[in-house]
């Protein structure tokens, strides 16, 4: 099965690679603000579907694009694909952007793949066996000190996205770390948690494709991923938490009390936090719009430019 998934994402790849060459004639379309979607997107949907069902006709498909439209809903085999993990990077001709696959038998991830087109590089796991880079056994990061550790995590922007929220999160992240990177693509962020490249990730709002191959990837890195308090059923919850063990208890430490599972105390606390950071930017706006008419109304009427 890991066999026929590295198949599919390399014949997705194909079709990425070649409609990357001159990606301002690929036609784009945007399901909601900021969120968009091409015809890269749907060709590689389609000949991954086509690869996995052609191998295995009685599973399951779950993709980003069509939904449970393909495949037996009902199977205990189901397939869940984001066929481009980074649209947004891909369209803009930043390359960075993947093919995710994963394997979920009865509830539980089996198999996963992940592969990067611009760098040819595969990821894969296995449930038991261990996650690989082409080859190459992975093993998640060994520091144990937050302070010296880069964090991964995606930046809000979606219509209705607390931005306050997340510009506290992101606050309280970056004055304990090394580094705070926003790549643009989730499952590329999972596996590089995987490899040791970054220490931990965290993210919201986020669907079951960005993260089900990734999960794996940490898992058999001997990393762990979760929800922001730390509990392990976090696929269908729009917040995920990944790092090597001792970075994941601590950044549970400081985003638990972002998670809609919080306590109400710390609930309470994080949204007084967030109203005092709403009032102090519509501040900074209101005195930044009075210096630009300050500044208009200073200039020469008379300018040469």
């Amino acid at each position: 099965m890991l066999n026929v998934a590295i198949k599919a994402a390399r014949a997705a790849g194909a079709i990425i690679n070649r409609a990357a060459l001159d990606v301002e004639a690929v036609r784009i379309s945007q399901k909601q603000v900021n969120d968009f979607v091409t015809e890269v997107d749907h060709a590689s949907e389609k000949i991954i579907i086509e690869t996995l069902l052609t191998a295995y006709p009685d599973h399951g498909i779950l993709a980003e694009e069509s939904g449970r439209e393909f495949g037996n809903p009902l199977a205990d085999h189901i397939w869940i694909i984001d066929p481009l993990d980074g649209t947004t990077n891909f369209i803009h001709g930043f390359p960075v952007y993947c093919v995710s696959i994963a394997l979920q038998v009865r509830g539980k991830i089996e198999q996963a793949v992940i592969y990067d087109p611009t760098r040819n590089d595969l990821f894969t796991a296995t449930k038991g066996r261990g996650a690989f880079m082409n080859d190459r056994r992975l093993r998640v990061s060994k520091r144990i000190r937050l302070q010296e550790c880069i964090i991964s995590t995606g930046f809000p922007f979606r219509k209705g996205d607390n931005f306050n929220q997340y510009l506290r999160m992101m606050g309280d992240v970056m004055q304990r770390t090394a580094g705070l990177r926003r790549p643009g693509s989730a499952a590329l962020d999972l596996a590089y948690v995987a490899a040791g490249f970054t220490d931990g990730f965290f993210e919201t709002g986020l669907s079951p494709w960005d993260v089900a191959a990734g999960s794996l990837l940490v898992t058999e890195a001997g990393g762990l991923i979760g929800n922001f308090t730390g509990e392990s059923d976090f696929l269908e919850q729009k917040e995920c938490l990944a790092g090597a063990p001792r970075i994941y208890g601590q950044l549970v430490s400081i985003l638990g009390k972002f998670s809609k599972f919080a306590s109400v105390a710390d609930k309470t606390a994080v949204q007084a936090a967030v109203e005092t950071l709403s009032r102090e930017r519509s501040s900074a706006n209101e005195e930044a719009d009075v210096t630009a008419d300050q500044v208009q109304a200073s200039e020469p009427k008379d300018a040469p430019f």
